[in-house]
């Protein structure tokens, strides 16, 4: 900081403004001070901007929706097939795929803290952290379904699954009638992240 800089001007006003040139003005210092490697930086930069997300997991979807062969494998055990596919990594070791019937909707919670198939989904959203929803997705899962807009029929039971360090999952949820006829590349596109967790369904592309 300057040290002729005047006493009613706030230290921080000196900073710069976006939030993005305060991130490579702090990599820059850290660099230079050999504390860490752009290389590396950049080898994550790539892992979140590519290599994980919901893009993925819609992908799984929309193939089981249109392959029974594969739908049936990955119900059964999907990590050979998503390790064929590049889809596992940190965050995404064990996964166990759940499906949606008309008889039982199922929805992911993580008690403890926030276990997420990262690979397949991405970053968790901070709702998914909550503590309320990880309290009342057990307690009353109906309820919280009915706040984010999945309105049950009463005869469609409820499971709620916990994810752990050790077993993430993956809702497969139904595949819309107005689907029909659709490519597999057509379908991921109304494959929703919140209906791999449960707490959405599927969507007509916008």
């Amino acid at each position: 900081m300057p040290h002729d800089q005047s006493h009613d001007e706030h230290p921080h006003a000196l900073l710069p403004s976006d939030p993005a040139l305060r991130v490579k003005a702090l990599e820059t210092v850290l660099t230079r001070k050999g504390l860490i490697d752009p290389a590396a930086i950049d080898v994550l930069i790539d892992q979140f901007e590519t290599r994980i997300g919901p893009q993925h997991g819609a992908k799984v979807v929309a193939r089981a929706w249109s392959d029974p062969e594969f739908k049936a494998r990955i119900l059964d055990d999907p990590m050979p097939d998503l390790i064929e596919m590049d889809m596992t990594g940190g965050q995404g070791e064990h996964v166990v795929v759940v499906e949606n019937t008309e008889r039982q909707h199922n929805i992911v919670v993580c008690t403890l803290c926030s276990c997420y198939p990262w690979p397949l989904l991405g970053v968790p959203p901070a709702w998914y952290k909550s503590d309320a929803y990880r309290a009342r997705a057990v307690r009353e899962p109906r309820k919280v379904l009915a706040e984010f807009g999945v309105i049950l029929p009463e005869g469609t039971s409820v499971r709620v699954w916990d994810s752990t360090a050790e077993v993430r999952y993956l809702v497969l949820p139904m595949r819309p009638a107005e689907t029909e006829g659709l490519s597999e590349a057509d379908l991921a596109n109304w494959v929703t992240r919140n209906s791999m967790i449960g707490t959405g369904q599927p969507e007509a592309p916008s």
